[in-house]
């Protein structure tokens, strides 16, 4: 029997499991964590705010990477795209990889201890949308959905650390995002959808089927519209709708990719959303410069 791998091997092996080498997925919950803070504080977020909000984001999102694939241990070797996984390959243990979450989990909830309670409560949703997630592509037929809600909750978080309250354009921010998180999880479902209908997991590409194309970009524009609404509210200028337009247009682009159901554009499409979610926010936080709110 082997000798087990020293710490400093196999941090890279957490590291991956965690998916720190690919941070599209951090990207796309940091965008609208900002939008949130910049909307619930005037464009003017404290920096320290914004810097636990950041970091936990980050640690969140490591430790959901890690339930997921925990939760789809036995399903990743059969996929072309996830076979190679830590988990996968057996180069983790079960045990390690819920020990990771746990700690993350754990730090991630140290670092709130300092906003008000209100945050502390909104956490406890946070996490179990975290964890619950992976295991919902068993049950439910457009999974994507429930990931818009995990992916979004940072939104009401971020207006309970600086408002100490909840108020409707959070919620309807977080539908916005929600839609935005169904429109760019399919085109990522799109990439597994062979490998997904043989092992029986639930996704919106299958789901949609062929009008899978045509729900993308009304998910789309679903999202930009809520989005809208809750810039019209803020009392935000042109520079705002501006970005939301460039958005749009970046939307529209992905149509291009998707159309033909190509995997490798559909993938590109989906990493892609992350100049959705920077436009946006460009657009929000140089209209509070231009605007200031009164």
């Amino acid at each position: 029997m082997s000798a087990p791998l020293p710490l400093s091997a196999r941090l890279p092996i957490y590291l991956r499991l965690m998916r720190l080498d690919k941070p599209i997925g951090i990207l796309l919950l940091v965008w609208p964590t900002l939008w949130a803070l910049w909307l619930a504080a005037d464009g003017h977020p404290p920096l320290a705010v914004v810097a636990i909000f950041v970091v936990g984001t980050v640690l969140m999102r490591s430790a959901g990477c890690v339930i997921n694939d925990y939760a789809d241990r036995d399903f990743d070797g059969h996929v072309e795209r996830t076979k190679n996984r830590p988990l996968a390959t057996g180069a983790v243990t079960t045990r390690e990889a819920l020990l990771l979450a746990a700690g993350l989990s754990l730090v991630a909830f140290v670092l709130i201890l300092p906003l008000n309670p209100l945050v502390l409560w909104l956490s406890l949703p946070a996490v179990f949308l975290a964890a619950s997630y992976p295991f919902m592509k068993r049950f439910f037929a457009i999974p994507q959905a429930y990931l818009g809600i995990a992916f979004g909750f940072g939104i009401p978080m971020a207006f309970a650390a600086l408002q100490e309250t909840v108020p409707a354009s959070a919620w309807w921010l977080l539908a916005g995002n929600i839609f935005w998180t169904v429109a760019y999880d399919t085109e990522y479902a799109m990439v597994d959808r062979p490998d997904d209908l043989k092992i029986g997991i639930k996704t919106s590409a299958i789901t949609f089927g062929r009008f899978d194309v045509a729900a993308v970009m009304l998910c789309y524009a679903a999202a930009f519209a809520l989005i809208a609404a809750v810039g019209i509210a803020a009392g935000r200028g042109p520079v705002f709708f501006a970005g939301l337009a460039a958005a749009a247009g970046i939307a529209g682009y992905h149509y291009t990719l998707i159309r033909e159901r190509d995997r490798a554009r559909c993938f590109k499409a989906f990493l892609h959303n992350n100049w959705v979610g920077a436009t946006i926010f460009a657009g929000l936080a140089i209209d509070y410069i231009a605007f200031p709110a009164a």
